[in-house]
């Protein structure tokens, strides 16, 4: 069964109205009234309902006050439902899957591959490559991170059949985009059970680490991969006193330094301080600790001449359709 937030197929638009406008709806002076379910103090449509709300409610001036909500997300006013209408092409890509898998790899400091990152490219009906800063706002604003998150997850344990050597295969994943571990994951789990993939083979990253509110929320999606065999990384991990204190409380196996502390770290000692006390940290928890967006060869030996385990990024390799053919790349003594 398909989680209820994954579905693409209708939604449940609710507006919130004024008085004034609830009562045009209560007596019945619209022609509009077979789209609608009027509530305590709101009105239930779909999207069709919802323009023909809004084209009434402008040519009426009666937009003052008004909100919408999409599913049950967060309130947006008014004004922002041209752009919810506008992104409404994210749905056919939702949909049709139109997204591919791009392998990035992960290297230990001795060359040897150590596992790829599955990172999304997208494509529109013309064939033309669309990144996840153009698409994944787009789902946001059509209430449909849910889905979108959830076809990315299935096509990177699907492409995992590519690797031949064992190696790990790191995948990303919001945590507010799972709204039940038991609807939303399952899919997940059962594709990779199909294709006889080890479970322990994956490394599911949790993003955005620094902007996590429901930490109860995230140890329940946790668990229920650790119960399944499955691993995970805490991804952008930063100096924000909130992710220190996350990371004492959920100890993940993988640790990924934000980028932000890696590029330049070489000749920049703040970035310096940040990236000691974070594998300071990580050597506490017993976490593996992993440099992300390392494009110099003296950046990644400064990383590994410090102690840390893992390196990607540029300098290695950048996202290809397709993992390398060898099982090591060159990297400086």
């Amino acid at each position: 069964m398909i989680c209820p937030n994954c579905a693409i197929s209708g939604q449940r638009l609710i507006f919130s109205l004024p008085d004034s406008v609830l009562n045009i709806f209560r007596e019945g002076n619209t022609s509009l009234m077979n789209h609608y379910k009027i509530l305590d103090a709101s009105v239930e449509t779909n999207e069709v309902g919802g323009k023909e709300l809004v084209d009434f409610l402008e040519a009426m001036n009666l937009e003052e006050n008004v909100s919408f909500q999409i599913n049950n997300e967060s309130w947006k006013p008014i004004h922002k439902f041209s752009d919810y209408v506008n992104a409404n092409w994210v749905d056919d890509l939702i949909k049709n899957r139109q997204v591919n898998m791009h392998f990035q790899p992960i290297i230990t400091k001795d060359g040897n591959i150590y596992g790829y990152e599955m990172l999304a490219r997208f494509f529109n009906g013309e064939g033309k490559t669309l990144y996840p800063n153009i698409v994944f706002p787009a789902a946001k604003l059509r209430g449909r991170t849910f889905a979108l998150d959830r076809v990315c997850r299935i096509e990177a344990v699907k492409k995992v059949k590519h690797l031949v050597h064992e190696e790990k295969v790191f995948i990303n994943f919001l945590p507010t985009a799972i709204y039940s571990p038991e609807y939303c994951l399952r899919t997940t789990t059962l594709v990779a059970n199909q294709l006889g993939i080890d479970s322990q083979r994956f490394v599911f990253e949790v993003v955005e680490t620094e902007k996590i509110e429901d930490v109860d929320h995230l140890k329940s999606i946790l668990l229920y991969y650790k119960q399944n065999g499955f691993s995970f990384a805490l991804d952008d991990v930063g100096s924000g006193y909130n992710t220190l204190d996350l990371l004492a409380d959920l100890e993940p196996p993988y640790m990924k330094l934000d980028m932000t502390y890696v590029q330049g770290v070489t000749n920049d000692k703040e970035k310096q301080a940040v990236a000691l006390s974070f594998l300071k940290k990580a050597k506490e928890l017993g976490s593996l600790t992993l440099a992300e967006g390392i494009e110099t060869p003296e950046d990644f030996l400064w990383f590994k001449d410090t102690g840390y385990d893992l390196f990607q990024g540029y300098y290695f390799g950048k996202p290809a359709p397709f993992p390398l053919n060898q099982t090591t790349v060159n990297i400086p003594k």
